[in-house]
């Protein structure tokens, strides 16, 4: 799988650029398959490079298959310098959207000798590639996906009045690290009663009460992919208002969900929701876009918002997370993420997203 993601960045970047260096940690992983902190990937049409320190040089040459690997020395601008000359390489191109200035004029200063390309060439690339996912990627996502659904099922046999929000997300936190996730996608959001109104609140010592709605916007990791989920349920049982507010988000989700198939634009799909929001008298209190990219990080493109006339492409993976947020009294939440296809697109999320009172 690394050696095609290699074989495809060096046919996005020919006739640009003679070498690609890749120094952010994600897009390394991407394409050596190991999960480091430090390290760089050299990659050249003949042969690609890992340069990695002392601390992770035994895990990589064991475990990365697609690129030489080098143990990175201190003068790591003097190995750059071997194998650019090596390989002919002129023409460097760097990724404009993650290496600082700071970084990108050091290389400048040590590498006179050499034209570094700062432009969006190197980043667009691996944007383009890391959009699409590969039936490999989607397994892994699928399996974070599973994890996190198990700790909901588990955790709503549990949820009960008195319960505060901080135990609420603990107990998804310790199901997810302890069935199989490397990681959690980001801190766990647990809200309850006023607080759901806060889209992205903070748990703490509140207590759940009766008739409170429950926000869990959580995800876990497998392999470096992360899922991302949100459910809204209620102790009790829901107020006219609430159950109104409730039925009118999943509307907009079911609608935008029903339009999400490659060519639509976020602009578009993210209009699809909010006009049922809108219509339902409730637009001022949508404030967040609709949605977001999934894969190696939980937030990455393709996206679904007002502000980008971008194209969903078949392969891509997109959260569809419409809420209603009422300040001082509550909020209602909703997502699922689909993987889009040429005619509609499959649901990764296999809870329903009907409401749950406990």
């Amino acid at each position: 799988m690394t050696e095609q993601r290699i074989q495809n960045l060096i046919k996005l970047l020919q006739g640009k650029a003679d070498c690609a260096l890749i120094t952010d940690d994600i897009n390394r992983r991407y394409l050596t398959g190991m999960k480091s902190s430090a390290g760089y990937v050299l990659v050249f049409p003949e042969q690609s490079y890992l340069l990695i320190d002392f601390r992770y040089i035994e895990k990589a040459r064991e475990v990365v298959k697609h690129c030489e690997v080098i143990e990175q020395q201190s003068g790591v601008f003097r190995q750059f310098d071997e194998l650019f000359r090596k390989h002919h390489a002129k023409t460097i191109a760097v990724e404009a959207q993650s290496l600082t200035v700071q970084r990108c004029e050091n290389l400048k200063n040590h590498m006179k000798n050499y034209e570094f390309l700062t432009d969006n060439t190197l980043s667009q690339a691996l944007y383009d590639l890391r959009t699409v996912k590969s039936s490999e990627e989607l397994t892994k996502i699928k399996a974070a996906q599973k994890i996190a659904e198990d700790a909901l099922a588990t955790l709503l046999e549990k949820l009960h009045p008195g319960m505060t929000e901080i135990q609420a997300a603990l107990e998804l936190d310790f199901y997810m690290r302890s069935h199989g996730a490397e990681d959690l996608s980001f801190e766990t959001i647990a809200l309850t009663g006023a607080h759901t109104s806060m889209p992205h609140g903070v748990p703490d010592e509140r207590r759940i009460q009766n008739g409170d709605f429950v926000l869990m916007d959580f995800g876990a990791v497998v392999d470096g992919y992360h899922s991302d989920m949100t459910r809204t349920v209620c102790i009790g049982q829901p107020s006219e208002e609430m159950r109104f507010v409730y039925e009118t988000v999943r509307t907009a989700q079911d609608a935008a969900r029903a339009a999400a198939k490659s060519g639509i634009t976020g602009k578009a799909l993210d209009a699809v929701a909010r006009d049922v929001i809108r219509n339902a008298g409730y637009g001022e209190y949508f404030g967040h876009s609709l949605g977001h990219g999934v894969g190696l990080e939980i937030h990455e493109y393709p996206v679904a918002t007002p502000s980008r006339d971008n194209i969903l492409p078949a392969g891509g993976v997109v959260t569809i997370e419409p809420g209603i947020y009422l300040p001082g009294k509550f909020g209602v939440r909703i997502e699922d993420f689909v993987h889009i296809t040429k005619n509609g697109c499959e649901n990764l999320t296999n809870i329903p997203n009907s409401l749950i009172c406990l």
